[in-house]
């Protein structure tokens, strides 16, 4: 049986490190372009501000 605790220690040392930030930052902002493209650009404040929310939450 696979030790998923042990796993959830390596996501977490890698989101806490540079290319897990540089991976992070980049999946959050394929994210805001998309919801951009979606919404025609018209909710880009709120968009950028979820976006800035879920960075803090995941790591800066």
């Amino acid at each position: 049986m696979a030790d998923l605790g042990g796993l959830g220690d390596k996501a977490k040392d890698f989101a806490n490190s540079d290319k897990g930030e540089k991976a992070g930052d980049a999946a959050l902002q394929k994210g805001d372009d998309a919801a951009s493209s979606a919404t025609g650009g018209k909710v880009d404040d709120k968009i950028d501000d979820a976006r800035d929310a879920a960075d803090g939450r995941i790591g800066d």
